[in-house]
């Protein structure tokens, strides 16, 4: 934990000393001249002494960033201001290459804004592009060895995901979804769409070793894996429902995407009408306000309505 103390010398020039676990960093004392901040702010990042302290305020920076979205109600203020963030999170990363947490971070945030937000196909790819990018980036970082493990030999990849501990969850899980999302943006491409597989791996060791991770979304790729295509051509229903209800399970019912993806994956699939609008209505009578899925609830009751809206076209 950082603390800031300044005091004014002789020359009018802010003395600012950073303190960490009450002992002064001498390395990391900067003067601060209001009219120099951003060139006293690059000279910081270019002092040797100081690369892990910087380090962790960026990660603590991404963190609080992450939780402020993360509770926002206001879909709109986040699709104007996500942007922003992302190019914020590509010049820490620019200034931090091999910062594990920053990678993470970034793979999510845009992965998720271009699967919330981006309607454009063209700017869907690119944005999921980049996901992936930070996700492949993140496990590099942790795993070296594991450089290009994305273009293995499927036996390869299969061996090295059964390895995965619950350590790895977090950057694997990453990878997962943003993977998850690049297919999706390329959907009209046969080669894309094959690394399905990879995915399910991934999700299925997720599941075996930690399924309550992220309030149990793993359960939730591996119900619509499970329900892709109808039951006549090798789809297991019956199997995607277990994983829905497990994901609701996990999450007490608080994670109301959980719900939509149920109503709209698996109900809508199987023509399921009663299933279909309790599930929808459950998700718009409840309060979205619950700590760190507030923005994702709210864009579920979105959604929800508008597939209450158009239920009557479809059954």
């Amino acid at each position: 934990m950082l603390t800031h103390l300044f005091r004014r010398t002789k020359n009018g020039v802010f003395e600012e000393i950073i303190l960490m676990r009450n002992k002064t960093t001498s390395a990391c004392r900067r003067w601060i001249d209001p009219g120099l901040t951003v060139l006293l702010l690059l000279t910081l990042f270019l002092l040797p002494g100081c690369s892990r302290i910087v380090s962790m305020a960026a990660g603590d920076l991404a963190d609080s960033l992450s939780q402020a979205i993360a509770n926002n109600d206001d879909p709109d203020t986040v699709k104007a201001g996500g942007p922003a963030y992302l190019l914020m999170l590509d010049g820490m990363i620019h200034n931090d290459p091999e910062n594990e947490t920053l990678l993470i971070k970034a793979a999510k945030l845009y992965s998720t804004y271009s699967a919330a937000f981006v309607e454009t196909p063209e700017r869907a790819r690119k944005l999921s592009a980049r996901a992936l990018d930070y996700a492949e980036r993140a496990l590099c970082v942790r795993y070296p060895e594991d450089c290009g493990l994305r273009q293995s030999e499927f036996e390869v990849f299969e061996a090295r995901i059964h390895e995965m501990k619950t350590d790895d969850v977090p950057v694997f899980f990453t990878l997962g979804s943003a993977w998850a999302g690049w297919i999706q943006a390329h959907k009209d491409d046969l080669e894309a769409v094959a690394e399905l597989a990879r995915v399910e791996a991934i999700m299925q060791r997720v599941v075996d070793i930690d399924e309550t991770y992220q309030q149990g979304s793993a359960h939730l790729y591996m119900g619509t894996f499970a329900i892709l295509v109808p039951p006549a051509l090798g789809g297991k229903p019956e199997v995607a429902r277990q994983h829905f209800d497990r994901a609701i399970d996990i999450s007490q019912g608080a994670n109301l995407m959980a719900k939509v993806v149920y109503a709209q994956q698996y109900a809508r699939m199987m023509y399921d009408r009663d299933l279909h609008d309790r599930l929808l209505r459950e998700v718009l009578a409840a309060d979205p306000r619950v700590p760190e899925l507030v923005l994702q609830n709210t864009l579920a009751q979105e959604r929800a309505r508008v597939l209450m809206a158009g239920a009557d076209d479809y059954f």
